[in-house]
């Protein structure tokens, strides 16, 4: 319970963490996010999570909808996993 609460998005985050099937290529990871209507902000070292600007207020749902499984706050994945971010997107 703990841990859900820590890895859940703030209200005011501009930015989450999505994740996808494990075994999606971050290929289908991209496109099912851009389809969402999604800014993609950076990709990380895990093919199945990347990092988004939902955009509107349905962003999640829409997301969702996509393929993701859970939205995770950022900040809180990359304490946690030490997950690195990808050259070449902003972060």
């Amino acid at each position: 319970m703990i841990a859900a609460l820590t890895l859940k998005p703030h209200r005011d985050s501009v930015a989450v963490a999505v994740v996808f099937p494990p075994w999606w290529s971050a290929q289908q990871s991209l496109l099912a996010a851009a389809s969402a209507g999604a800014s993609i902000v950076r990709t990380s070292s895990i093919p199945a999570i990347i990092v988004v600007e939902p955009g509107t207020h349905d962003g999640l749902k829409r997301l969702r909808d996509a393929g993701a499984w859970v939205s995770i706050d950022p900040q809180a994945l990359d304490a946690c996993l030490g997950i690195t971010p990808k050259e070449g997107l902003r972060t």
